[in-house]
């Protein structure tokens, strides 16, 4: 299983990826990164804070774009070389978060390739934007 090559990428490609949020997501994520920020992890807590409510650990949506690169555009065998990411509103448990990635740049001797990634919830709102940078498969040799 092969990703595109640069070759196969042209400016303006797409590719997404969609998941609902869940409380197992949170807590499997607090678990692996350490982070029990109570905005996370205390009802009672995040209901004194400014969202109201619990709030999804942001690089839990961020993760999706991995799916999207890693196995859609470019797709698998791509190297991840670095995210710029902004965070426009908060994920809340339950809410469904859709990741993109669109090509918009290309450098073929370098066999590089830039991507603006945006997360939209359900309400079509940007909830995350950004910009990654990978390199894509190298084409495999004839057998």
């Amino acid at each position: 299983m092969q990703g595109k090559t640069i070759d196969q990428i042209s400016l303006g490609d797409r590719a997404s990826f969609e998941k609902t949020i869940t409380e197992t997501d949170v807590s499997l994520f607090a678990g692996l990164s350490g982070d029990m920020n109570p905005a996370h992890m205390s009802r009672v807590a995040a209901e004194k804070s400014r969202f109201g409510e619990r709030i999804a650990h942001g690089l839990v949506s961020v993760s999706l774009i991995s799916a999207v690169l890693g196995m859609h555009l470019p797709g698998p065998g791509t190297i991840y070389l670095g995210q710029e990411i902004k965070f426009t509103l908060p994920v809340k448990i339950g809410d469904t978060v859709c990741a993109e990635a669109e090509v918009i740049d290309m450098n073929p001797e370098k066999n590089r390739v830039v991507l603006k990634t945006t997360w939209t919830n359900q309400h079509g709102q940007v909830v995350i934007e950004g910009k990654a940078t990978v390199m894509p498969p190298v084409a495999s040799a004839s057998s």
